[in-house]
């Protein structure tokens, strides 16, 4: 079977976690640092002017309630919107209800599953407190125009909304040569298990001020200032703001920090092997390619096509032994969000088609010849 995930380890990670494991300190500590800066470097903007700081978190999913949290803070009502997209996996929305906001749907651009920026032009209003959106597989979002569209909706409406970026698909995809953290107030990564780079589990909070950051270190621990004088190294100084435990540790770190010599050869594999399909998949009969426009790299986390009687085509790619997916469920159909549910074109009709085929650092080239050779003879 052609998996369509899998793991990719370091063989230096078992050592390197045996040393930490018998260090006397596995929590978060010096490789915990270590790691923020590794990955400050990897997302740095060319632009000199332009600073992004990392701040490292057990998951993902607790960045992003970090960045809420952040944000509730700093309007006047709870109940305010935030504009988003329900195709994605459920940690990107899920602490925008945990945190008091309230979900606005917007629609997906049928041609590349990011969000539709003409629907969310339109559904930008004065209650709007914050736009979050998903790289797709790990295709940019169109980050200028984003920027553009904020501007002109603090023209008009007198809000100036938080850009967050979920880039869970997007470690090593770029926007006209920048990292996507180039743009936006806010991203988030994950190191999760079967993403370009695992710490096993975790992720980076990604701030572009000092101050979001410093608040983001603190209270990923309590609230606790870690890094500030004690007199009693167990006993902490007063606490301002409460926090969470969301913080990474040593051992996550470790993992991460081996598997970073691995990450320019996996996210290069990846890219080839999307350049590959975008070449060889042209012109098929009941498949529909998703845009690959200039300037717009992709580091194919995964890999989406549209094909016509998507069961058939699923049920062709089982019998040939190879895996394909959807991946993600739409988010609005869940009953804990039916009050949110809205008009979603596009959507409706993409979830009937979409699929994902592997395009992992695993996939061979025969592999993936295999792979086009099956779609070239039909379902």
């Amino acid at each position: 079977m052609i998996r369509l995930f899998k793991v990719r380890m370091a063989d230096q990670a078992s050592d390197d976690v045996a040393q930490v494991l018998h260090s006397g300190y596995i929590g978060e500590g010096p490789k915990v640092k270590e790691f923020e800066g590794e990955i400050q470097k990897l997302i740095a903007p060319t632009n000199d002017l332009l600073q992004r700081y990392v701040v490292a978190t057990n998951s993902a999913t607790s960045a992003e309630h970090l960045i809420y949290h952040m944000i509730k803070t700093d309007v006047e009502q709870f109940g305010q919107e935030v504009l988003t997209t329900p195709l994605t996996c459920t940690a990107t929305n899920w602490p925008i209800l945990a945190n008091g906001f309230d979900i606005k749907w917007v629609d997906v651009d049928p041609h590349t599953m990011n969000m539709d920026l003409d629907d969310l032009a339109r559904k930008i209003t004065r209650n709007t407190t914050a736009i979050v959106v998903v790289h797709w597989g790990g295709y940019p979002v169109d980050m200028r125009r984003l920027d553009n569209i904020r501007v002109e909706a603090h023209k008009k409406l007198g809000v100036y909304p938080d850009i967050i970026q979920d880039c869970a698909h997007a470690l090593g995809s770029t926007l006209h040569e920048e990292p996507v953290t180039a743009w936006g107030d806010f991203a988030t990564y994950s190191f999760q298990a079967i993403k370009h780079l695992t710490c096993g589990d975790g992720g980076a909070l990604v701030a572009s001020s000092v101050g979001d950051w410093s608040r983001a270190k603190l209270l990923r621990w309590y609230g606790i200032d870690r890094e500030g004088p004690r007199g009693d190294f167990r006993c902490e100084a007063d606490i301002v703001n409460w926090g969470f435990k969301f913080h990474m540790n040593d051992i996550a770190a470790t993992i991460g920090l081996a598997n970073l010599s691995l990450l320019d050869d996996t996210i290069a594999k990846h890219k080839d092997n999307g350049a590959f399909y975008n070449r060889e998949l042209q012109g098929i009969d009941g498949v529909q390619l998703l845009d690959n426009d200039p300037g717009f790299s992709s580091a194919y986390w995964i890999y989406t096509i549209r094909v016509e009687r998507r069961s058939a085509f699923m049920q062709m790619m089982k019998g040939n032994g190879i895996e394909a997916s959807r991946v993600h469920e739409r988010n609005d159909k869940h009953t804990c969000v039916e009050e949110y549910r809205s008009l979603l074109p596009n959507l409706d009709v993409v979830c009937q088609e979409m699929i994902c085929i592997p395009v992992g650092w695993w996939v061979t080239e025969e592999e993936r010849q295999y792979i086009v050779d099956c779609i070239k003879g039909g379902w």
